[in-house]
C-alpha cells in the first residue's frame, strides 16, 4: 500500500471510530433519558435494537426503587418483570416480536388481578389477601403483546374518589409541583404518578366517573376512557359494574391507541390519524356558567382557537340533556353510589367498616337510601338521555375541560372532610358526564396555569365510536404541537 493509501485508510478508520463512539454515546444517552419517551417510541427503539428490553426494565425498576418516598406503587413485581423482559429480548433477537409494545414496561392499577400478587383495591381490608393465581384477561392480553409488568399502583380505596387520597398505603404526590405536595387525582392516582414521574412509560387505570381522565389532567398526561364493554372487566375489582371502564394513562394518543388494541387482544387497529379539518366540535354553553378556573378557561379557548385555525368547526350551543342527566341524579340518587353500596354492602355494614377510609364509606353509604323505583327510574332515564345525546351529536365530538381546576394542595383536603367532599364533586363535574352518557373520552393536556400546573381538555364521542375518537385524537394532538 502506498503512503497515500495508508494515510487514507487511517483517516477512514478514525472516522469510523468516531462514528462508533458517537453512536455508543447516543445509545447511552437514549437509555439515560428513557423516561422521557412514549411507550410507542420505546417500542420502536427496542424493535430497532437500540434499546434492550432487559436494560429498559432494569432502568425503570431502578427509578421505582429510588422514588419509594412517593407511594405510587403498592407492589413491585420485579421478578415477573425480569422474566418477561428476558422473554422479550429472546423474541427480538429471533426476529419474532409480539407487537409494537413488546418489551415496553407497564404499571397496573391495583384493582386488576396479577398472578402472584394480591389485589388490594387500595384497602387495608385486603392488604393481606392471598396472591391471585391467574392474570385477569386484560393482563394476559398485554402479556401476550409483550408487555413487561412492573407492578401494581396505588389508588383511592375501592377506587371511590376523584382525589386520590389513601390513608392505608399513603397518598401519591403529584410530581408536577416539587414545592407543594398536591394530589394527583383519583382514583388512578398511582398510575398517573408512575407515568408523570417517569417510573413507567404507561399505566392502566379504571374510569367510573373520571378516574383515568382526572389524574391525567392533573398530571399533564393523556388518558383514554373506553366505551362500556369495550375492554374485558373480568378479574378487575368492581365499583360500579355498569359504569366501570378500563383504559390507559400515557404520554401520547398513539400510546393509548396501541394499548387499547393490546388490552382487547387485537393484533391490528382501525385507528388512523384523521385531519382536524373535518371535525365538528360541540362546546356546551353550560361551561360558561360553571365555576371554572381562569387558566382552565383560557387554555380551553386557546385549544379551540388552534383547532379552528386548523380547519375544525367549533360550535357553541346549549345542551339541555346535560342538565337533564344531572337532574335525574339529583332526583333519584347517583348510580355509582347505589351500585357501590350494593357491591360492597357486606363490608360497609360490617365491623370492619371503621378500618376503611371514612370518606369512602360516607360516599358509598349514600347509595343505601335508593329505592327500587329510584334504580329503575335512573336506568330508564339514562337510556333515554344516552340515545338522545348520541342522536344530537351524530359525528360531532363533545369538548369540555377535564376538570374545572388544577391540582389542589393535599394537606387541606386531609384535614377538612367538607372541603374534600366539595372538591371531589367539583373535580368530577365534567368527567362523570362521559360515564353517565356511556361515552368514550380522551383527555389531553391543554396547557398550564401561571404556577406551571397542568390543565386539561377532554373530547368525547358516543359509545362505540372509540376508534373514531382515537383517530381524531391523533390529528388533534398533531394540531396541538404546531
Amino acid at each position: 500500500m502506498t503512503a497515500k493509501g495508508a494515510k487514507g485508510a487511517r483517516r477512514a478508520q478514525k472516522i469510523r471510530q468516531r462514528f462508533e463512539r458517537d453512536l455508543r454515546e447516543a445509545e447511552i444517552n437514549m437509555i439515560a433519558n428513557l423516561e422521557k419517551h412514549s411507550a410507542a417510541a420505546i417500542g420502536r427503539l427496542i424493535a430497532a435494537g437500540t434499546v434492550d428490553p432487559v436494560e429498559a426494565t432494569e432502568y425503570f425498576l431502578d427509578r421505582i426503587e429510588r422514588a419509594r418516598s412517593n407511594p405510587a406503587f403498592i407492589f413491585v413485581t420485579a421478578e415477573r418483570a425480569r422474566r418477561e423482559a428476558a422473554a422479550s429480548r429472546k423474541r427480538q433477537r429471533e426476529g419474532r416480536p409480539a407487537g409494537p409494545l413488546d418489551g415496553v414496561p407497564v404499571a397496573w392499577k391495583d384493582l386488576v388481578d396479577l398472578a402472584g400478587a394480591p389485589t388490594t383495591a387500595g384497602s387495608a381490608l385486603f392488604r393481606d389477601s392471598p396472591p391471585k393465581t391467574e392474570d385477569a384477561p386484560i393482563v394476559a392480553n398485554l402479556a401476550a403483546a409483550g408487555a413487561v409488568a412492573l407492578g401494581k399502583t396505588n389508588l383511592t380505596e375501592l377506587a371511590f374518589s376523584a382525589l386520590g387520597l389513601n390513608p392505608h398505603f399513603g397518598t401519591p404526590i403529584n410530581p408536577r409541583d416539587p414545592a407543594t405536595p398536591r394530589i394527583a387525582g383519583g382514583s388512578s392516582s398511582g398510575s398517573a404518578v408512575a407515568v408523570a414521574a417517569g417510573l413507567a412509560p404507561y399505566a392502566i387505570g379504571s374510569d367510573t366517573g373520571g378516574s383515568i381522565r382526572i389524574p391525567a389532567g392533573f398530571c399533564g398526561l393523556v388518558g383514554f376512557k373506553s366505551s362500556e364493554g369495550r375492554v374485558d372487566k373480568q378479574g378487575v375489582f368492581p365499583l360500579s359494574r355498569t359504569l366501570d371502564t378500563i383504559g390507559p394513562i400515557a404520554h401520547t394518543v398513539e400510546d393509548c391507541a396501541l394499548v387499547d388494541m393490546a388490552l382487547r387482544g387485537r393484533l391490528t387497529t382501525d385507528v388512523r390519524r384523521l385531519g382536524v379539518g373535518d371535525l365538528e366540535l360541540v362546546v356546551p354553553d353550560e361551561i360558561g356558567a360553571d365555576e371554572v378556573d381562569d387558566a382552565v378557561a383560557a387554555n380551553l379557548e386557546a385549544v379551540l382557537g388552534r383547532l379552528a385555525a386548523a380547519g375544525a368547526s367549533v360550535v357553541r350551543r346549549p345542551l339541555r340533556l346535560i342538565a337533564e342527566m344531572r337532574a335525574l341524579a339529583e332526583r333519584h340518587g347517583h348510580l355509582i353510589a347505589i351500585e357501590a353500596y350494593a357491591e360492597h354492602r357486606a363490608i360497609l355494614e360490617s365491623a370492619d367498616a371503621p378500618r376503611m377510609d371514612r370518606r369512602v364509606v360516607a360516599r358509598a353509604l349514600l347509595g343505601r337510601e335508593a329505592s327500587g323505583y329510584d334504580v329503575i327510574a335512573l336506568q330508564r332515564g339514562r337510556e333515554r338521555l344516552v340515545a338522545a345525546l348520541a342522536d344530537e351529536l351524530k359525528e360531532a365530538l363533545l369538548v369540555m375541560p377535564t376538570t374545572p381546576m388544577t391540582a389542589p394542595p393535599m394537606a387541606p383536603l386531609e384535614r377538612d372532610d367538607e372541603l374534600f367532599r366539595s372538591t371531589n364533586l367539583r373535580a368530577i363535574r365534567y368527567t362523570v358526564l362521559g360515564n353517565l352518557f356511556r361515552m368514550c373520552a380522551l383527555a389531553l393536556p391543554s396547557g398550564t396555569d401561571s404556577a406551571g400546573l397542568p390543565t386539561g381538555v377532554q373530547f368525547l364521542a358516543p359509545a362505540g365510536h372509540d376508534d373514531r375518537l382515537l383517530s381524531s385524537g391523533l390529528g388533534i394532538e398533531l394540531a396541538f404541537s404546531r
